[in-house]
């Protein structure tokens, strides 16, 4: 029997797809069994799961158009690689069976990003988490960074970084083209970011004791290996403040905590810590700064599309 090409209902995709996965944005559904390949890491015989979401943030704000992640330009090969987060923040409703045993949750906190392209940045860092404590309403933190190669003939890299922040409806995006971002990332167990834009600042701090977990991910040197190393085990202080116009902090808007935010950092080398900030090229800035609905242009003329959009 073919396997399906398209979503089917739970119980025909049980029937008709040994081993395999099918996700929309709010069904997520599949089986996987250990190959015997991996030797790098701990790891189950099985694992199942069926569960729906409802989703609460996607990129920007609630009831209006959501953004793209890394602006307009990504939905085009321009960068590498490309990056969506397609669910800052949602909650989730089913079941997970984990080499067997089964875990079952109701409106658990939940998040959904998608890469497309050749591979990952040379190096870098990304923290996420939307369980917090000490806020009244959803928040839901995204961070991430790395040095990511520019198109062209030879060998020329930038730093690339962003924070955004969805509390109480509203999108808080702190990004090259409309501010500046700060980090220093140790190896491993420590972030620090800090960011600003023209009305607000913000700054995470997050720590971990926990040794990590070692992942695969799409390098431009070995293809698809063990590269990177995350865990849901950090202890993160998320501190959000509106922006006095001589650059000072203002009002408070959050200060909470969380010990359950995702961290993780790939690539390399990480020999030392890493500071740096965003600097971006003035002709780039101004481009994302236009409000192009990419999305509108390339439903009206679907051949332009690039692969993975």
């Amino acid at each position: 029997m073919q396997p399906p090409r398209k979503e089917v209902p739970p119980q025909e995709f049980d029937s008709r797809v040994l081993e395999g996965f099918q996700v929309t944005p709010l069904w997520h559904q599949g089986f996987m069994r250990d190959d015997g390949r991996t030797t790098y890491t701990e790891k189950v015989k099985t694992a199942r799961w069926e569960y729906s979401t409802r989703p609460v943030y996607g990129w920007g704000n609630v009831g209006s158009n959501q953004k793209s992640t890394a602006g307009w330009l990504a939905a085009f090969p321009v960068f590498e690689p490309h990056w969506q987060v397609c669910m800052a923040g949602g909650l989730s409703t089913g079941w997970i069976e984990w080499d067997g045993e089964r875990f079952e949750f109701q409106d658990a906190p939940s998040y959904s990003e998608k890469n497309w392209g050749g591979a990952f940045p040379r190096k870098w860092f990304w923290v996420q988490s939307n369980v917090f404590n000490g806020a009244i309403g959803e928040v839901a933190l995204t961070a991430a960074g790395g040095l990511r190669q520019l198109p062209g003939l030879t060998e020329t890299f930038e730093n690339a970084a962003l924070i955004g922040v969805h509390y109480n409806g509203f999108f808080y995006e702190f990004v090259p083209w409309n501010g500046v971002v700060n980090w220093e990332i140790t190896p491993w167990g420590y972030w620090y970011m800090a960011g600003e834009n023209e009305t607000h600042m913000v700054e995470l701090e997050a720590t971990t004791e926990h040794p990590g977990t070692t992942l695969r991910a799409p390098t431009s040197e070995a293809g698809f290996a063990p590269a990177c190393k995350d865990t849901c085990f950090s202890d993160l202080r998320l501190q959000m403040w509106e922006r006095r116009s001589d650059g000072s902090k203002g009002k408070v808007i959050l200060d909470v905590t969380s010990d359950m935010a995702a961290v993780e950092v790939g690539g390399g080398p990480w020999f030392n810590t890493w500071k740096g900030s965003t600097v971006m090229p003035e002709p780039i800035k101004r481009a994302l700064q236009v409000p192009v609905d990419v999305d509108g242009i390339l439903g009206a003329v679907p051949l332009l599309r690039p692969p993975g959009l």
